[in-house]
């Protein structure tokens, strides 16, 4: 008999006792009780530590989709970042246009500025409080005329809260299968005996277009450039020239032709356009040079560069 039924007889039995009355016989229906199907409850295998406000926490088990892909970027930034790189990703990519804006202040003029064709290798090794150490093996190719050259290269982007410049030293030797001395002494003797002052502006225009005599100055204002890229370059950052806005050419001084340029970086973490203004100087025998740089107010109308 269940607790419920010996309940009510005991009421009964009690409520007969007090008045008096004789014993009564209390027949009830039976009581059939169906079986509740339970849902199965699922077993998680992730324990959460959770604060039982004791002295001693509680383990209680838990395992949710969003704490699963929390743990996945964690993972996936912990393998991008130490070890053998992915060379199409934007990690080694970054660290290889660094690469490149260091050879282009190093190497480039009017008739030579390079571009990255392709990472091939790369890894990333934590070197503590001094930062991080990204070795690499790239190929550049020369914009103006297509040569292609492999080389090897380190790039350390310093840590703390001093920051600075990353650092890079590579095996790349120079323009040695391109001799533009011609070129260069050429164009140079043109400008260099003018009177009249040579000045451009948009280059490229929105077609993409350069008119062939200003090409070289679009050239030698994507070198300049790199001076501000490369100094400006981090981790987190990857820049690449997006327009000349203006150039205008200043007097001679030291042997240097010397030129006023406004140009447009393109930003492409963050997609920023980046107005930046550059005192540049270049003579054939002593290279291209960035002796000022200064960054002007943000340009709010201008947008990313269009594929052409």
């Amino acid at each position: 008999m269940s607790p419920a039924l010996m309940r009510v007889l005991r009421v009964v039995v009690l409520l007969s006792a007090v008045r008096g009355a004789p014993l009564a016989t209390v027949t009830l229906p039976p009581v059939i009780l169906e079986p509740v199907p339970l849902e199965p409850v699922p077993v998680p295998s992730e324990p959460v530590r959770v604060d039982s406000g004791a002295d001693q926490n509680i383990s209680i088990p838990i395992n949710t989709e969003q704490q699963q892909q929390q743990q996945q970027v964690s993972l996936d930034v912990d393998v991008m970042l130490t070890g053998e790189l992915n060379p199409n990703h934007y990690p080694a990519r970054r660290a290889a246009q660094v690469v490149l804006h260091h050879l282009n202040t190093r190497y480039g003029s009017p008739y030579w500025w390079g571009a990255l064709r392709q990472v091939h290798k790369a890894t990333a090794e934590a070197l503590g409080d001094s930062g991080r150490k990204y070795s690499l093996e790239v190929t550049l190719q020369d914009q103006i005329s297509g040569t292609k050259e492999t080389c090897t290269a380190e790039v350390v982007f310093p840590g703390g809260p001093a920051g600075g410049p990353p650092q890079v030293t590579t095996s790349y030797e120079g323009k040695s299968e391109i001799n533009t001395q011609a070129q260069e002494e050429a164009l140079y003797n043109q400008y260099n005996t003018s009177q009249n002052l040579l000045s451009g502006h948009n280059l490229p225009d929105s077609y993409g277009h350069v008119a062939p005599g200003m090409e070289p100055f679009w050239h030698l204002g994507g070198v300049a450039s790199s001076f501000v890229m490369l100094k400006e370059s981090s981790e987190n950052t990857l820049y690449n020239m997006a327009q000349v806005v203006s150039v205008t050419q200043l007097a001679t001084e030291n042997n240097q032709l010397r030129f006023n340029y406004d140009v447009l970086l393109h930003e492409m973490v963050s997609q920023e356009i980046i107005h930046w203004k550059l005192l540049a100087s270049w003579s054939p025998q002593e290279g291209v040079k960035a002796s000022q740089m200064e960054l002007l107010p943000k340009c709010h109308h201008c947008e990313p560069p269009q594929e052409h």
